[in-house]
């Protein structure tokens, strides 16, 4: 997906959305409904023939919905090209109606055959998958359940899979799976850019995405509401230009890192560090006295600060409340830990006026004993998540949409949720994050995000950008960091050479 995501639209939509971008497009733009499935059969076509150039043996699973017609459109294209093309239908076809119907009446007057499906492993070089578009929202069973596990069957044993609109059993507006979904190489989808394709499970099944407008008007597109606005490097180019030549570090701000308890200094000091390569002037760590010294020896840049097992005595406590008084904002949790250590510098942080991001341990004295506060920027990971609202993880998957506002007005919050597809709720905006990659998922990875957050908002970004760009930065320089060795056994402390690449995006 990070090969495409810089030519999709910036703008999301939820299903409901999207069906009033279909409606509006056929009755008040005068586009027949037939004539846009061709269109759509055509541009999914030329989707496959780029990316499956020699003709082979094809089968295209169709459902009895306008998805289905879209198959059937684009199984006749592949007939006319030399493939040899296998119509197979879980359900009655009986049943279509309208578009759908004609199409499949197309098919069968190009001399193609439908055929009833088999539960038995698919023989082919390619799979088309039309059997559900972006109105399902049941759990996937009987015959149509059947098909996608042989589907899924056959793709791992290496056969090619090409989704039209989207991937079957995957929700268009929540990216949650009904059950069980298709894994596609290639998504190809149309007219507008769906929510289900670019977070959560949806991520996972969508492939390489391949977007074409079908022809549609800008004006289709200017006063209807949408769910989310993808984060692109235009914007951050806007929100990081070159810095003046006249800067001095006072002028880029002072974090202060809280966290590294005892044993466990390692994510606070990873924190503190990518605040540095986001371009904070300053950064300061408030840390465990055993600590102290090794992480101001490995990276000199650090202000280390020692606090005793008891940080609640007088010395300790007027040392903290100095690192606090110094700083232009906090980031605190990771490596806090549970005991009575780390329960003390929260309530300080707390009890101050600085904006805080808030992470990790944080977050679950947080969900433990929930206070009101404003200026702050919450980062969970949806268990996290689920803690802070009183909800199953189960429940912040299947929308996560709905957990990231819930989690904003709860909290008065800038909201970072995240996971594939981090989604951030600002006061104005929800806004989607399509960077990022599997080998991202290893702990420590949050401890970096929580710096580069705390390190933009530093720098006098306004805390949602801060949180928006914060996000974006962090998985550009994931995938920058993967490119050369791979995604597996990608290290955290690999990203930070990246950060500060990618957090300079006026570079030559």
């Amino acid at each position: 997906m990070t090969e495409t995501s810089d030519y999709l639209p910036n703008l999301v939509y939820d299903a409901d959305q999207l069906r009033a971008l279909d409606t509006r497009f056929i009755n008040e733009f005068g586009v027949d409904g037939f004539a846009l499935m061709e269109r759509a059969a055509r541009a999914a076509y030329d989707e496959l023939a780029q990316n499956w150039p020699m003709p082979g043996r094809l089968v295209v699973f169709c459902g009895p919905g306008n998805n289905g017609g879209d198959g059937a459109l684009v199984a006749c294209q592949a007939m006319a090209a030399g493939w040899r093309v296998t119509l197979v239908a879980p359900l009655d076809l009986a049943k279509a109606t309208g578009d759908a119907a004609r199409a499949f009446d197309t098919w069968r007057e190009t001399g193609g055959e439908i055929r009833d499906f088999v539960d038995e492993p698919i023989q082919a070089d390619l799979i088309v998958d039309a059997l559900f578009g972006t109105g399902l929202n049941r759990e996937v069973t009987g015959a149509m359940a059947q098909a996608i596990d042989r589907i899924n069957e056959a793709s791992g044993r290496g056969v090619g899979v090409l989704a039209i609109d989207i991937a079957s059993g995957v929700d268009a507006g929540t990216g949650r799976t009904w059950g069980r979904a298709v894994v596609a190489d290639t998504t190809v989808t149309f007219i507008g850019l769906k929510l289900g394709l670019l977070t959560g499970d949806g991520a996972a099944h969508s492939g390489e995405l391949a977007f074409d407008d079908l022809g549609a008007p800008d004006a289709l597109y200017g006063d209807q509401p949408h769910v989310a606005r993808r984060i692109t490097h235009r914007d951050l180019r806007h929100v990081l230009p070159a810095r003046p030549r006249g800067a001095h570090k006072g002028d880029n701000g002072h974090v202060l890192c809280i966290g590294g308890g005892p044993g466990m200094g390692g994510a606070i000091r990873m924190s503190a560090e990518s605040a540095l390569r986001a371009g904070a002037g300053l950064v300061s760590v408030a840390c465990h006295h055993d600590h102290a010294g090794a992480m101001s020896q490995a990276r000199p840049e650090l202000m280390c600060q020692g606090l005793p097992d008891d940080p609640g005595t007088a010395d300790a406590v007027s040392r903290l409340d100095a690192l606090i008084a110094a700083a232009s904002l906090i980031a605190i949790g990771p490596g806090l830990g549970r005991g009575d250590w780390g329960d003390a510098l929260w309530r300080r942080a707390l009890d101050s006026d600085r904006p805080l991001v808030v992470d990790a341990d944080a977050l679950n004295r947080l969900a433990a004993a929930q206070v009101e506060r404003k200026h702050w920027i919450l980062t969970p990971h949806p268990g996290e998540a689920a803690r802070l609202l009183g909800w199953s993880t189960a429940d912040v998957v299947a929308d996560r949409v709905q957990a990231a506002r819930r989690l904003a007005e709860r909290y008065h919050a800038v909201v970072a949720l995240k996971g594939a597809g981090t989604l951030i709720a600002t006061p104005d905006e929800l806004w989607l994050c399509t960077q990022g990659n599997p080998g991202m998922a290893v702990g420590g990875m949050g401890d970096l995000l929580t710096g580069v957050i705390a390190g933009f908002a530093a720098q006098g970004m306004t805390l949602a950008e801060a949180a928006v760009f914060g996000v974006y930065v962090h998985a550009l320089a994931g995938d920058e960091a993967a490119v050369g060795d791979g995604e597996r056994g990608l290290l955290p402390t690999d990203l930070l050479p990246c950060i500060r690449r990618q957090a300079n995006p006026q570079r030559p």
